[in-house]
């Protein structure tokens, strides 16, 4: 954006509110978002004026590993300032395997398919007509895709299913196109799940723990299918093609359900996007062509992180966590609506030493331990990081050396009195999302 369209942007967006009194301007993040995007640093400045603060903090992260018996050559990092003028790497353009940093990969890709707001929609229909509290006919369960249909929201529609004055199905439960429910790939084993979360008085274990989270009050939905369940690939095909639309359920929107994918590192969610954007080699196309980095630095099999040959260079995972950024910004957003801070002391950072208001992301494999996020520092404002470690042995030993990274950089830089405005969280609360067909 130019300054001059950059200017009009900001004369044709500006709104008033009122401070202390007195009635200001105020201008929408997702403009300012224009004037302070992150640079992506240059490897020459790191190799040839390289940050010292950054390099000593890397030379300790490979001496504690050498103490620790952790001798693998294979340790890349990169770590710059927000506005690029400092930075350090080492191994930073080399496609490593990453693990789950794959998953900053698949949350670009999906921002950029579909948009933060998008919602999967599952759809409701009967063949049947209602007599009483029996729906005499089948109850039809159409999926588009939703990575996180939960117990919670199978318990929401069979209450709104009871609202609709149905008790009983006289048919069967058929469930079409792309449908899972708790992560479950297999589509029958989902339409088991969904049956068992509509009838309450066959509770027990799992579902009954999760219902006991959900908010004081929430009814037990009382729904009986009294035929069978069924897979049917292509409703036409099985001659179900009559069928009247009950109620439309939203998924959560989409940078919800990536705030979800990205804390506990959910890979069955993150396959589930991943598969609907093309797969693993798209995915890394979308990412690679968003971001301006080499395709050679961006090599994916699946969307998750799970297999060595997912591999991404180091200074190409913060290109793409600055995109990520970007993005979530003009959306009204932050980076700690898509990841989690280091304060919820939740998901895979729970126990984790990592300095106050970072926003990260973890991979794990067998042999690989990986951080990457951005850092809020008094000195030099947000720094922006990914460390990729190599090697067999105990996976608390890379973590350490990983948090020690970070604690290194806050102890030289300082951290920030308050946290950085545009790294803050945005309130959000949940609502019903099962809309009855008119």
């Amino acid at each position: 954006m130019t300054t001059w369209s950059l200017v009009g942007a900001l004369l044709l967006s500006v709104s008033t509110q009122v401070l202390d009194g007195r009635e200001v301007a105020a201008v929408p993040r997702s403009v300012m978002s224009y004037a302070n995007r992150p640079v992506l640093a240059s490897e020459e400045l790191a190799n040839n004026q390289s940050d010292p603060v950054a390099k000593q903090a890397i030379a300790t992260m490979l001496n504690d590993l050498k103490q620790a018996g952790l001798t693998n050559p294979d340790q890349g990092v990169w770590i710059q300032s927000h506005d690029g003028a400092i930075a350090s790497g080492r191994l930073s353009s080399r496609p490593l395997p990453s693990a789950s940093l794959t998953k900053n990969v698949t949350t670009l890709a999906a921002l950029q398919t579909w948009g933060s707001n998008y919602r999967f929609i599952t759809n409701i229909s009967t063949t049947g007509k209602l007599a009483g509290n029996t729906l005499k006919g089948d109850l039809i369960i159409e999926g588009s895709g939703d990575p996180f249909f939960v117990w919670e929201e199978a318990i929401g529609l069979g209450n709104k299913l009871n609202q609709l004055g149905i008790k009983r199905i006289q048919g069967n439960l058929i469930v079409t196109g792309k449908f899972s429910m708790n992560f479950e790939p297999d589509p029958q084993e989902s339409a088991n799940f969904l049956r068992l979360a509509f009838d309450s008085s066959r509770w027990q274990g799992e579902v009954a723990e999760q219902y006991a989270t959900m908010p004081a009050g929430t009814p037990k939905p009382q729904l009986v299918i009294l035929g069978n369940v069924r897979i049917v690939p292509n409703l036409a095909v099985a001659n179900i093609s009559t069928s009247s639309l009950l109620i439309r359920h939203a998924s959560l929107p989409l940078w919800q359900i990536l705030k979800r994918m990205n804390t506990f590192s959910n890979n069955e969610m993150a396959e589930a996007l991943a598969t609907q954007m093309g797969g693993g080699k798209q995915v890394a196309a979308i990412a690679a062509n968003a971001t301006g980095m080499p395709s050679t630095e961006i090599r994916l099999i699946n969307g998750s992180g799970l297999g060595q040959a997912n591999q991404i260079s180091p200074r190409a995972t913060v290109a793409i966590l600055m995109a990520i950024h970007n993005r979530a910004q003009v959306e009204g957003l932050t980076l700690a609506d898509l990841y989690p801070s280091s304060q919820c002391n939740c998901g895979t950072i729970e126990g984790r030493q990592i300095p106050k208001w970072a926003i990260v992301k973890t991979g794990t494999l067998s042999d690989v331990s990986s951080l990457s996020g951005v850092l809020q520092t008094q000195e030099h404002g947000a720094i922006w990081f990914a460390i990729v470690n190599r090697g067999d042995g105990d996976i608390d030993a890379f973590h350490r050396s990983q948090d020690r990274v970070l604690q290194n950089l806050v102890a030289k830089w300082g951290l920030p009195k308050l946290p950085i405005a545009s790294f803050a969280e945005t309130p959000w609360q949940d609502s019903d999302r099962n809309e009855i067909a008119k």
